[in-house]
């Protein structure tokens, strides 16, 4: 099998893109065969470098490696031409002069006498040109269009995703294959460099599906192989409308940003429109190549669910080594200019850190604004949760928290004797340990949520637990 990604550098690497290449992929790397890529740049007034590199730089950071030297549309250009050509001298193509205001005269004039834009239209008007007339106009340097003589009958193919699916050549116009300045039009291009990859399998979004009855005519005139051809499901947003930015659809690189890892968005792209077979939803990439197929691609369209891509992503997260997890952390901390000379905290404790508030993060940069409190002062204080948890009884809550720092004072820093003393102090109160640990997280962290308490006094250590309590009280005496 070769099978080609072939994006349009007039954009960056989206969802839907990045699921087509991803499947694409998979089939090259079960099959053993090859997956290659084709940047198709002949659009030079949108295309950017700018959105091939983003392109590039997307794939790569999915782990979806090609396996040739990427090719540029662009460069076929001549051989596009000599196709159109070819089609023209076996008369399977024709010669246009039509202007575009003389095929839109023709057309209302159609209209209004009630035949409407029948789909020979543009052929009707090619033909008031006699052939010998068309060369002679062409010789002398007149600019014409070539269409394709689109043949009658039906155009059926066996889709790999939906199955048999056929086409009335009648309702499809003789399209423009070259442009009268030469270029070529999608479908010739897209035809040619195809037959030129040497492609065995075509598989593309169901936006895509319009297009192959006419590029399965090309092959044909051209007398090249057809590929096998399949449709993959639309990517729809909750409201079951096409994906778009109104659902907050993004490029590939902006999921990375936000802390998206690249194993987990393989996992869920891979599950927009394809079922494992069983109710499986965390598959490595292995397993991925492994049970990949075409036969359970869905036919109906894919809601992209932000929620579950995160939650997926919190799972990866969970399962990683928890070294990988704290060196993954100082990376984002450092991209938000965190490094680690600014980090007030020792190894020791920042791994414990990590390891805390991975079970808590559904992304990396959800973990570094978490990890805030710990790497830094606390500056203030959660005002809902000071009301109830200090403001409410601000001597009983000071009694308390001067009580908790004479423990902590004393105690032997480790987690066990540490939860002695504070569920100790909660038995001789008479209260619940809630009523210890809430003020003193709120101390240490100045929010009312974080991992265990007993993790959060480890990873602060003995004398900033005690700095911090004793902050805490002296902001109830003096917060009126």
């Amino acid at each position: 099998m070769r099978l080609r990604f072939a994006p349009s550098p007039t954009g960056y690497l989206h969802v839907g893109g990045a699921r087509t290449a991803l499947f694409n992929w998979l089939l090259a790397r079960q099959s053993g065969g090859a997956f290659l890529l084709r940047i198709e740049d002949t659009d030079r007034n949108r295309s950017r470098p700018e959105h091939v590199d983003a392109i590039l730089n997307g794939l790569m950071w999915l782990g979806i490696g090609w396996d040739e030297e990427p090719v540029h549309q662009a460069d076929g250009l001549e051989r596009h031409r000599s196709d159109a050509m070819r089609l023209l001298d076996a008369g399977r193509a024709y010669r246009d002069f039509t202007t575009q205001a003389e095929f839109a005269r023709a057309r209302d004039d159609a209209v209004e006498a009630g035949t409407g834009t029948v789909a020979r239209l543009s052929r009707e008007l090619a033909a008031r040109v006699p052939p010998d007339e068309g060369r002679r106009r062409a010789e002398a340097g007149e600019a014409f269009a070539v269409r394709f003589l689109v043949p009658d009958g039906v155009t059926v193919w066996d889709d790999l995703v939906h199955g048999a699916t056929r086409f009335d050549n009648g309702q499809i116009d003789d399209f423009v294959i070259l442009r009268s300045d030469g270029t070529p039009t999608y479908n010739l291009a897209v035809v040619s460099d195809d037959a030129d990859m040497e492609i065995t399998h075509v598989v593309r979004g169901d936006d895509h599906i319009s297009n192959t009855p006419k590029q399965i005519l090309l092959y044909e005139a051209l007398g090249e192989d057809v590929p096998a051809f399949g449709h993959l499901p639309m990517i729809l947003g909750p409201d079951g409308k096409r994906l778009s930015k109104r659902h907050g659809a993004q490029a590939v690189g902006a999921f990375r940003d936000e802390g998206i890892l690249p194993e987990a968005m393989v996992n869920f792209l891979a599950l927009l429109g394809w079922s494992p077979g069983t109710d499986e939803e965390l598959l490595s990439g292995g397993e991925l190549v492994e049970r990949f197929s075409l036969e359970r691609v869905l036919k109906k369209g894919a809601v992209f669910d932000q929620a579950k891509l995160l939650w997926m992503n919190g799972q990866y997260i969970a399962r990683m080594d928890p070294a990988e997890i704290a060196a993954t952390l100082r990376g984002v901390l450092a991209d938000e200019g965190i490094r680690d000379s600014k980090l007030d905290l020792p190894e020791h404790a920042f791994l414990r850190m990590a390891a805390a508030l991975a079970p808590r993060s559904r992304t990396f940069v959800e973990m570094a604004a978490l990890s805030r409190p710990y790497i830094g002062p606390v500056r203030d204080y959660n005002p809902k949760a000071a009301r109830k948890a200090w403001y409410r009884d601000r001597d009983g809550a000071a009694a308390v928290l001067r009580a908790i720092r004479d423990r902590l004072a004393s105690a032997r820093w480790e987690e066990s004797t540490l939860a002695e003393e504070l569920r100790g102090l909660a038995a001789e109160r008479g209260v619940g340990a809630g009523k210890i640990f809430q003020p003193l997280r709120l101390a240490l962290t100045g929010v009312p949520a974080s991992p265990g308490i007993f993790d959060v006094l480890l990873i602060l250590g003995r004398e900033r637990s005690i700095r911090r309590t004793e902050r805490a009280i002296q902001h109830i005496g003096t917060t009126g």
